[in-house]
């Protein structure tokens, strides 16, 4: 059954393409169920004798083969691209081995061209695209006669534009023809309403041949640029720390909802491992894993969604897209510190299901960026990824204490930036035993670890 929103942006599009603009671009956040409504519009235009073929791109196989699902299930015909199929759907990375002959027979059809994450695709010219962009530019735009884009987060980290995508002049920011929040998500009850619990340190020890350092919290230590960030997430210590902290979660929504599932987001197939053996051996769950290096991931993926076992283990392939409605709990301990791939891992645990318990927490570890990213969640758009606000240094966080306002004011190069964001925090500390990670001559121990949760929606009814 189609929501509110899926059928008012459908309308929209639908009513955009009628007056003779072809190309459409729809934000909506991670979770809202956007696949579902570009399917809409794919039905209604085939109904409306708009179209006679559907071509789907996203940014990879497990989202390919959800397309595939909702699309033939919602459209009542194969999508598959095979024969008598009213479409398909493909990776972008195709988008550079398709020979001219496939080109050239597109264009003998009204084709509706459907971008899935389209912020993967850059470039408004081919001097600034990049190679899915560039295919886009040159082969895609020939043959489609309208093209539906799609994306929860509408920037890009190297602060290129988007493919497709027009921007205001001189601010720089982008313009979506539909608009559907997180807010205005949560409000709806279309999306849960994210915890976020930031696991930090009072009792960092870091010891050289030379010297010894002691930090007050994982953001210091970080900032002294000594050790990565791998240090932190890789330390035993901080692994079980996070990972018992996750499963203590799960475990109170598993005794109202049975099937409710949990991710774990590793940095590396090593990493990985580790953390599965952690998961299976020291706390007793059941567990998959499943990374870019498993012919089989996409049916462990499809197994997992609809059994029972509690913990998914992932590298690279459950970060955005991949529709898990049991996924309530998240451990982020990915290398990867971008707002664009924090607010991806954080729509695997948003999608409303039928079950009783809607609640929905991210653990992860309390890096000044990380913090950040978690305060200011309410904003759709962070102002610093704007394309005409370009800047080469890195923002300052001050915020490192125990206290929080209702407001958190940064200013960097004359830009003053103030998150009007309700924030509330609770603390659990636990002084556990000091594990010890070494690297030769290098050693880092991490004392006792404490928890801040942070609630960014409190505006919410919910």
């Amino acid at each position: 059954m189609l929501r509110e929103w899926q059928k008012e942006c459908a309308e929209v599009a639908l009513e955009k393409y009628q007056s003779g603009s072809p190309h459409f671009l729809c934000l909506a956040s991670p979770g809202a169920g956007k696949t579902v409504m570009a399917a809409e519009v794919a039905r209604r235009m085939l109904e409306l004798n708009l179209v006679d073929l559907i071509i789907c791109f996203a940014p990879s196989s497990a989202v390919v083969s959800s397309i595939e699902s909702t699309f033939s299930h919602l459209l009542k015909s194969n999508f598959n691209g095979g024969l008598g199929a009213v479409g398909a759907a493909y990776t972008y990375h195709s988008l550079m081995y398709f020979d001219k002959s496939f080109w050239d027979s597109l264009q003998r059809h009204r084709v509706l061209v459907v971008f899935d994450e389209i912020h993967h695709c850059s470039g408004d010219s081919l001097d600034n695209a990049n190679m899915w962009g560039g295919e886009i530019l040159t082969q895609v735009q020939q043959c489609a006669s309208y093209t539906l884009a799609l994306t929860g987060t509408p920037w890009r980290t190297d602060n290129t534009p988007i493919v497709l995508s027009h921007y205001t002049d001189p601010d720089g920011e982008i313009c979506c023809d539909y608009v559907y929040g997180l807010h205005e998500a949560i409000v709806d009850g279309v999306c849960r309403k994210p915890k976020i619990v930031l696991i930090n340190s009072n009792n960092l020890v870091f010891s050289s041949e030379d010297t010894v350092q002691r930090f007050g919290t994982i953001a210091d230590f970080l900032s002294e640029t000594i050790a990565s960030y791998q240090s932190i997430i890789w330390h035993p210590q901080a692994m079980r720390y996070v990972l018992k902290a996750g499963c203590e979660k799960l475990r109170e929504i598993r005794k109202v909802n049975s099937d409710a599932g949990g991710l774990v987001v590793a940095s590396s197939v090593e990493h990985a491992y580790q953390l599965l053996s952690i998961l299976e051996n020291e706390f007793a769950q059941t567990a998959t894993i499943v990374t870019y290096h498993d012919r089989d991931a996409l049916s462990k993926i499809a197994y997992y969604r609809q059994a029972a076992t509690e913990w998914i283990v992932s590298v690279g392939m459950i970060s955005e897209g991949t529709d898990i409605p049991r996924l309530q709990v998240c451990c982020h301990l990915s290398i990867v510190k971008t707002e664009l791939y924090f607010r991806q891992v954080l729509g695997r645990i948003l999608r409303v299901n039928q079950s009783k318990n809607q609640e929905a927490w991210l653990f992860t570890m309390a890096t000044d960026e990380l913090t950040l990213f978690s305060h200011r969640l309410a904003e759709d758009l962070p102002e610093d990824y704007k394309i005409l606000q370009l800047q080469s240094d890195e923002w300052s966080f001050p915020i490192h204490g125990a206290e929080s306002t209702s407001s958190d004011i940064t200013q960097r190069n004359g830009i003053t930036k103030v998150g009007e964001v309700g924030l509330k925090m609770d603390f659990n500390e636990m002084n556990t035993s000091g594990f010890t990670i070494s690297d030769q001559t290098k050693q880092l121990k991490i004392g006792s670890l404490y928890q801040k949760v942070i609630d960014a929606f409190l505006f919410s009814s919910l």
